[in-house]
């Protein structure tokens, strides 16, 4: 165990059906955050993956792997309350979950990482880098990053219930499991895992998710009063987004309004995925690599 300040880090081999990782906890005061890696750390910024609400690290194993051939360190993590890492009843607002990111990239000593979220966790690295832009070269958005509920829903209330996840508690792991590999027929296998990995399975042969419904709500109570819009003209880091349509052509409507975003800053690039699903970096792990390599190599997030 390697000691620095408040942050502890403990790392040992794992292995793992879609390659080789290593487990990290690493603890950011009182919080323990575990976290996947794979290669080391070398002439290559490092990149960090962040999942969206209710996932977990593991729904990153695709991306990761096709990064890591393509010479990159990567690190996946669990946010508070999510997957393996600690889940205390508060601490869910944007400000503390930023700073947990923070910590986390700190505490593993890493120089200045991309740091890429899916959904939610596109808001909260957007957060991160207005909030601490000396910790990042530049940010990603995956179908997140400029996420503001107080637009589509008139209150709080209406979008609470549109947005409440379904009670799953209770379920068969084999039900579920069925569920999930029909939903995602043709998918990576690594993309199933996954999204089954978002559950805890007891001893019954139940699942409940890691993420209880109240930590839940107020993650989401956290995204309804966030408003990354307001602040992207001071956005001093690149950030690159890549929205995904389930359509082709993407409406235009969907264009114009992601224009608009682009507009506000030269730091920001838009890259469409269309057609694919709100998990595109699951749906699609190499082309997404493909797209942040790109990005990279490129200069735009060096």
């Amino acid at each position: 165990m390697v000691l620095s300040g408040t942050v502890a880090v403990a790392m040992k081999a794992a292995s793992s059906p879609d390659g080789e990782a290593r487990e990290t906890y690493t603890r950011v005061g009182a919080l323990s955050l575990y976290a996947r890696q794979w290669a080391a750390p070398n002439r290559r910024p490092s990149i960090v993956l962040v999942h969206g609400l209710a996932s977990n690290s593991r729904l990153w194993d695709g991306a990761a792997e096709a990064l890591a051939r393509r010479g990159y360190h990567v690190v996946a993590v669990d946010q508070r309350g999510h997957g393996r890492s600690d889940k205390p009843d508060d601490g869910y607002d944007m400000a503390t979950v930023a700073t947990d990111l923070a910590g986390l990239i700190t505490g593993l000593g890493l120089e200045r990482p991309v740091v890429a979220g899916q959904s939610w966790g596109g808001n909260v690295v957007v957060e991160l880098a207005l909030r601490r832009p000396d910790l990042v070269r530049g940010v990603c958005g995956v179908d997140g990053g400029t996420i503001q509920l107080r637009d589509r829903y008139a209150d709080w209330e209406s979008c609470a219930r549109t947005l409440a996840p379904p009670d799953l508690a209770g379920t068969s792991s084999a039900k579920f499991e069925s569920m999930i590999r029909s939903a995602y027929r043709g998918w990576p296998v690594a993309a199933v895992r996954g999204t089954l990995a978002n559950m805890e399975v007891l001893d019954d042969g139940t699942i409940r998710p890691w993420l209880t419904f109240e930590r839940h709500m107020r993650v989401l109570r956290s995204l309804w009063d966030h408003r990354p819009l307001d602040s992207l003209s001071s956005l001093s880091r690149p950030l690159l987004l890549t929205p995904a349509s389930a359509t082709e052509p993407i409406a235009s409507s969907q264009r114009e309004s992601f224009a608009r975003v682009a507009s506000q800053s030269p730091n920001v690039r838009v890259h469409w995925f269309a057609p694919a699903h709100h998990d595109v970096h699951a749906q699609y792990p190499d082309r997404w690599a493909e797209v942040l390599d790109a990005n990279i190599t490129g200069g735009f997030l060096a």
